[in-house]
């Protein structure tokens, strides 16, 4: 199977081309807005071919895996418990193109809305090795100058390592990929222990899927980056810091200024014809990729608490990351409300959460509401948690949050629950 995005584009249906070119000020944000659930191909963006809601549905995703939608949790929890380690291999299509002298302002790189700090990288999967700790993480890239991007690090893995190599007085290597397969951009957005390595997880969901582990190559300070990468730009994120933002984020809303680390590129690798991967900041690719990656963990911690798990979404109408759904079968009264803590627990950015019984369909909406209009009480069912820690893409929060969780379950042993059906 072709493991290129340039090979996965030319396989997607109801790709809409646009051949003429666009300004990269905002032209790419209106024809993927306008075009919001299908993949949009740019043949002349800057000069670069470009691709852009390449992975806005879960039927798309799930395509690509070989697998139906309702399987990608059960298969990214079994690869996260299994991790495989990646193929090695010589001379990769990164390499294709090595430079030196190149200039990171001529790239496709958008400015998406007209508040924004800048021109942002949105797709960038940043691989980072640090004393035997190795990472793939997603970060936003801030455009600067012809060799500097400001990169927005929040407090976790890539932070963790960036500011240990500065206290031993070093920048801390990186390789940005752009444009790798669903795997790797799936493994990139999950939240793990400190010490797994994300791409042993992105390998074995891919074999897991697909038969084949993801390959690797080595740039040349030895960091190990997705091998059908359209593209690398690896440097160093020093210790300079500049502001960074206002940006789009997930929420639709405009997430705030901040003093962030600059990194400085070295080299550029490229494919002979790289296709550039844009993800539309707030977009339903953004939602998938950022959230879609977190109902495994969810799925896990309430699996610790409740006989049986039957599936978690993350909605759409909560931009995949605020509000979900999860459906369980219980064992007795109280699993409902106990289904709700351990779902807190294991995405805390999640402000509400729906519990639901197994014959409702999770990726229905009306479906979920009517399990709410007709098996919930407020009296019995409503959880509140107030002053928690939330998240800082939510505008309504300012530090802390209160949290809502609806157990919409029937209660067991009372009749009068259930939809009528016809055999």
């Amino acid at each position: 199977m072709d493991m290129s995005l340039r090979g996965l584009v030319a396989g997607m249906k109801d790709v809409v081309h646009i051949e003429g070119s666009l300004p990269l000020e905002y032209g790419v944000t209106r024809a993927l807005l306008d075009n919001p659930s299908v993949p949009v191909r740019f043949a002349n963006l800057n000069g670069y071919e470009a691709i852009g809601n390449a992975w806005g549905s879960r039927e798309r995703i799930a395509s690509y895996l070989n697998i139906a939608k309702e399987q990608i949790t059960g298969k990214m929890l079994e690869a996260i418990s299994s991790p495989l380690d990646p193929v090695t291999v010589e001379d990769p299509p990164f390499s294709t193109r090595i430079s030196e002298d190149f200039d990171l302002r001529k790239l496709p790189i958008p400015k998406w809305f007209p508040g924004d700090g800048g021109r942002y990288v949105t797709s960038a999967v940043a691989v980072a090795q640090h004393r035997g700790k190795k990472n793939l993480s997603f970060h936003r890239l801030m455009l600067l100058d012809r060799k500097r991007f400001a990169i927005r690090l929040v407090p976790r893995h890539l932070y963790t390592m960036h500011k240990a190599s500065l206290e031993e007085g070093k920048d801390l290597p990186v390789a940005f990929a752009i444009g790798v397969c669903p795997c790797v951009l799936l493994a990139a957005a999950t939240s793990l222990d400190y010490r797994q390595d994300e791409m042993t997880i992105a390998s074995s969901l891919r074999a897991g899927c697909l038969g084949e582990p993801v390959k690797v190559g080595r740039t040349e300070t030895g960091l190990m980056v997705p091998a059908y990468s359209e593209m690398v730009l690896e440097g160093r994120i020093t210790s300079e810091t500049v502001e960074e933002g206002p940006f789009v984020d997930i929420t639709g809303t405009y997430d705030k200024k901040r003093m962030q680390p600059v990194v400085e590129v070295d080299r550029m690798y490229t494919t002979d014809n790289p296709i550039f991967h844009l993800v539309l900041p707030g977009g339903l690719e953004h939602y998938l990729l950022m959230g879609l990656p977190r109902e495994p963990i969810i799925h896990r911690t309430v699996g610790q608490v409740v006989p049986r798990v039957n599936g978690v979404r993350l909605t759409e109408g909560g931009c995949c990351w605020l509000h979900g759904v999860v459906s369980i079968t219980k064992n007795k009264e109280g699993d409902g409300t106990n289904a709700i803590l351990a779902a807190f627990s294991g995405h805390p950015s999640m402000k509400k959460v729906v519990i639901v019984d197994g014959d409702v369909d999770i990726y229905d909406d009306r479906q979920v509401e009517w399990a709410v209009a007709t098996r919930f009480q407020a009296g019995r069912g409503l959880v509140v948690v107030d002053n928690a820690a939330g998240s800082s893409l939510d505008p309504s929060s300012e530090g802390l949050t209160s949290k809502v969780g609806l157990d919409a379950t029937k209660p067991l042993g009372l009749e009068g629950f259930d939809r009528a059906t016809v055999p």
